[in-house]
């Protein structure tokens, strides 16, 4: 087995999923392999939208599209390079967290796909299904589920 090259980790901003970033960084540093991370995001919309953007009017941009998953990028970025990635890069993706997590895999040659256990243990996890659970049937590449939580 050869050493990963494209190492891809999701992250939605949660100190969990910062935490699977920091162990996928320092798994890339170690590989010489290059670090993606991806954090998927769907949009507000509708009534929902509107809420947002009455209450925070000129900050309502902090809250739409694809701002907030790139605030968490650039916050996963800072905290792969400081565990030792030296090449990463980013990807705010608008689909579902597994479907985006297993296309992204696919369309950027990722050999390994790592996600944080939040959501493995608990009840709804096993009743609704989890993300790592997803990931780990779904992706089309290896999976390495981080103990985060």
């Amino acid at each position: 087995m050869t050493a990963y090259q494209t190492v891809m980790v999701g992250t939605d901003g949660s100190e969990s999923s910062f935490a699977a970033v920091e162990g996928a960084a320092r798994l890339a540093a170690v590989c010489g392999a290059e670090l993606v991370v991806v954090c998927a995001y769907v949009p507000m919309r509708g009534p929902e939208l509107v809420r947002a953007q009455d209450q925070l009017g000129a900050e309502a941009y902090q809250v739409v599209g694809s701002a907030p998953a790139e605030d968490t990028l650039q916050t996963a970025r800072d905290r792969a390079r400081a565990q030792g990635a030296e090449r990463v890069r980013s990807l705010a993706v608008e689909e579902e967290p597994v479907a985006a997590l297993a296309r992204a895999a696919r369309e950027c040659a990722a050999d390994l796909l790592v996600v944080g256990n939040r959501g493995l243990r608990s009840l709804a996890g096993r009743l609704l299904g989890s993300v790592p659970a997803d990931i780990a049937r779904k992706a089309p590449v290896d999976v390495l589920i981080v103990h985060t939580t």
